[in-house]
């Protein structure tokens, strides 16, 4: 029964996860206060389960990336021989910004990977980045900017880079990788579909950086009832990924942000309102 339930949780994460990674709302944070309400067991020892779900928060977004792989597999492929040599070269110059972007990411999480897990990811943190970033998005919206960037062609190699240092904000739970990427790209004048792409493309290096270093940090044996667990999550985070993804391509086209501005500001209120009635801890995840 235990086994059963575990894996009944998992498919909801991975559900959760398929859905929130994508939308600037916040995947880690939205599993963080999942976790605290219905925590994963598959550890009786306590350090353990901790360990466990430390990686598993980052790891269960290895089925999202796998997403993106399939949606976007040709146009991220540099040696399609479908593709004029032009194409290829412009295949090439998206690669180029995608590391360009990630650098900043990968250096600021790997150092500060162990200092987010003890110190920030609570309940609390989660709700005031959710706010913050929620008015952050509405404000942006009424000032209707105009794109200076309309494609990912037309973006320089210096716009990627700052990108990526708005991207390294969402080391902080609560504010959203693809949240912290898309509004600093549209603060440095990208249309909002050339942003919400290239976001996608980020999460590549961004995840698989970020899944390989839990993995290797992980104090837990990966046991078959744990491999099981996360692979379930993995796989229903995919099924959700390319429904949401491609869903919430269409919608930004005709749409702003607005409304994932309104609703963060909504959620981390709720929260609030939660820890102050003591229905949630205020900081200390459940193990």
């Amino acid at each position: 029964m235990t086994v059963i339930l575990e894996i009944l949780k998992s498919i909801i994460f991975g559900v959760v996860q398929g859905i929130t990674e994508w939308l600037p709302i916040s995947s880690t944070g939205h599993l963080i206060l999942l976790n605290t309400v219905m925590p994963l067991k598959v550890f009786e020892d306590a350090e353990m389960n901790l360990s466990f779900w430390e990686m598993y928060k980052v790891v269960i977004q290895f089925g999202s990336i796998l997403a993106v792989v399939l949606l976007y597999f040709n146009k991220l492929n540099p040696f399609s021989t479908r593709k004029s040599e032009a194409q290829k070269k412009a295949t090439f110059d998206l690669w180029i910004k995608i590391i360009i972007a990630s650098i900043p990411v990968g250096i600021i999480g790997f150092l500060l990977d162990d200092i987010v897990d003890a110190r920030l990811s609570t309940p609390i943190v989660v709700a005031i980045m959710l706010i913050v970033y929620g008015v952050l998005f509405i404000v942006i919206e009424l000032m209707n900017r105009q794109p200076k960037f309309k494609n990912i062609q037309e973006m320089d190699y210096m716009t990627a880079g700052k990108i990526g240092f708005f991207e390294s904000l969402a080391l902080i739970p609560g504010t959203s990788r693809s949240g912290s990427t898309i509004l600093g790209a549209s603060l440095l004048g990208c249309s909002r579909p050339m942003a919400t792409e290239f976001s996608f493309f980020l999460a590549l290096p961004a995840m698989l950086g970020a899944s390989v270093l839990k993995l290797i940090k992980m104090e837990a044996p990966m046991t078959f009832f744990a491999f099981i667990v996360l692979f379930v999550g993995m796989f229903v985070a995919f099924i959700v990924s390319v429904i949401v993804i491609r869903s919430f391509l269409k919608y930004i086209r005709k749409h702003d942000f607005k409304v994932f501005g309104y609703y963060r500001i909504f959620l981390g209120i709720l929260i609030l309102i939660l820890v102050i009635m003591k229905l949630l801890p205020a900081s200390g995840l459940a193990a």
